[in-house]
């Protein structure tokens, strides 16, 4: 592992690897958040499934958690070691007029994805913790017998300033996934016949997926 990791194609393999999973976990994420807006008593059932079965868990919940750290330290290792050849590139070529808008500044949208990981941890992964595992109480209900899921996640988008910064997280995610959808997969080899049928994908991915997150938030924000 060591070996991939110290040639810059093994790093960007392992980029592209790390990206595709969290967009098949976001997916997934998405699919049950927006339960909420169709059916709370959904939601509440697939949340408290995903929340109390062994292997989401034990087996997934750390590999979620690895995924996400090496995914941005292996980012903001790739844009330190790329930073003095790119500027040079940039001088010999004008790099600048030859690449897009998100390419060029994916760090930054990286920066304001990984502030939003750690609000949304702040706001339910923390919580959702301290309740099963601090406090012992695995059976997701309120006192008066009710599942807590979906009263929770409603809660959180009454404030407007958090869901402003929900929702401006989500345009950064969108620009990110713009460019990194296509990206990931270029590094992983897959950059022929099917590349327009990926492309006219990724588009869908990178602008439905965060759109719908914000769907969610003001939905649920002027529902309350």
């Amino acid at each position: 592992m060591s070996g991939i990791l110290n040639s810059s194609i093994g790093r960007k393999f392992a980029m592209a690897l790390s990206a595709l999973f969290l967009m098949v976990f976001l997916l997934q994420h998405f699919a049950i958040n927006i339960l909420s807006v169709f059916s709370p008593d959904a939601f509440n059932e697939a949340s408290h499934f995903m929340g109390t079965f062994w292997a989401v868990q034990y087996l997934l919940q750390p590999v979620l958690i690895f995924g996400v750290i090496f995914h941005f330290v292996m980012g903001f290792v790739l844009e330190i070691r790329n930073n003095k050849a790119r500027q040079i590139s940039y001088a010999k070529n004008n790099g600048a007029a030859n690449s897009t808008w998100m390419s060029r500044n994916m760090i930054w949208s990286g920066l304001a994805i990984l502030a939003f990981i750690v609000l949304h941890f702040i706001d339910f992964w923390l919580p959702e913790i301290n309740t099963k595992y601090i406090e012992g109480d695995m059976t997701g209900l309120l006192p008066n017998g009710d599942f807590r899921y979906y009263e929770e996640l409603t809660h959180k988008f009454v404030n407007p300033i958090r869901v402003g910064a929900y929702v401006l997280a989500f345009v950064f995610l969108a620009l990110h996934l713009l460019h990194g959808f296509n990206s990931a997969f270029q590094s992983v080899g897959a950059n022929n016949k099917y590349t327009k049928g990926l492309k006219g994908f990724s588009k869908i991915y990178a602008i439905g997926i965060p759109l719908g997150f914000i769907f969610i938030a003001l939905f649920h924000h002027f529902n309350h």
